[in-house]
């Protein structure tokens, strides 16, 4: 049997190619799964359901073997960074998981750095512990890593739920609605229309509706429009008011200049009224003016 230290450096490196050679299959899956559902949202598109449904059990299936790779890679990353306990003879409880289930998977992938480190781990703890681990006698192997592996049919509302994201990442109606065929007006015999179908006339618009109606901007010269504002309950006939000059109320000054300008206005009637001889300012006429002019010679 090979010194303990010898076989503990050979899986660190077996860990490093574990690792790298992981991540490298899961971005090469994710690409592939995305080719796929892109075909899968042609299917949907074409309405081929049926097709559809047995082809996105690939897709899940290749799903859960990304997320067991992504699951095994961190076991293998946790062995690392407690690389110094592999030292001992017998396996540390903190370890034990991610040993046995590293023995326990690795033969059900295709990943062969992973399994050459598993070799190597049954040949540190040896074939009694090997054997626990594939049996997994004692259930130390990790509960999502055996569920992965199961080999069963997906349920139907998870095929469902994907085909229902996959419909929705690239934009297809899934499921389509029925569309219900439009009934055809079928004259009575009290207005029959000779076969042709008559048109329902529209509605005159109202003065509401053509008050809030805008020309065509090209039609005349190009002036501003102003819309009037929606009505509202407290508001209902809304008007637009345009800003104009403000106004401006008199003061008591201006009140008293008024005043006495109308007094002088009505004293200068008065005294014109008194020259002209008469109430109202009557202008005599020339046989007025001769009479009064021989009354002044006598």
């Amino acid at each position: 049997m090979a010194p303990s230290s010898s076989v503990v450096g050979k899986i660190k490196v077996q860990l490093k190619l574990s690792i790298s050679r992981l991540r490298m299959v899961q971005q090469k899956d994710t690409a592939i799964a995305k080719q796929q559902r892109r075909a899968m949202a042609q299917l949907l598109e074409q309405g081929k359901d049926e097709s559809a449904r047995i082809r996105v059990e690939n897709i899940i299936r290749s799903d859960i073997t990304t997320e067991l790779l992504e699951i095994l890679e961190l076991y293998c990353e946790l062995l690392l960074a407690r690389i110094g306990l592999l030292e001992a003879k017998d396996c540390d409880p903190g370890l034990e998981e991610a040993v046995k289930s590293i023995i326990y998977a690795a033969p059900r992938t295709d990943i062969k750095e992973l399994q050459q480190a598993r070799q190597l781990l049954v040949e540190k703890y040896g074939k009694e512990f090997a054997l626990d681990a594939i049996d997994n006698n004692d259930g130390k192997v990790a509960e999502r890593v055996v569920k992965k592996l199961r080999v069963e049919p997906p349920d139907p509302e998870l095929v469902n739920s994907y085909l229902k994201e996959i419909a929705r990442t690239y934009g297809v109606q899934w499921p389509k609605r029925q569309e219900t065929p439009e009934i055809e007006d079928v004259d009575d015999d009290e207005n029959p229309s000779g076969g042709q179908a008559v048109r329902n006339l529209e509605a005159p618009l109202s003065t509401d509706e053509l008050s809030r109606a805008t020309p065509p901007r090209d039609l005349g010269p190009k002036s501003v429009s102003v819309a009037p504002p929606s009505p509202s309950t407290e508001n209902i006939s809304p008007k637009i008011r345009l800003p104009g000059p403000p106004e401006l109320k008199p003061t008591a000054k201006m009140s008293g200049l008024k005043k006495r300008v109308d007094a002088n206005e009505t004293k200068g009637k008065e005294t014109n009224g008194d020259e002209t001889g008469g109430v109202g300012g009557k202008i005599p006429d020339v046989d007025e003016l001769a009479r009064r002019f021989a009354a002044l010679k006598k």
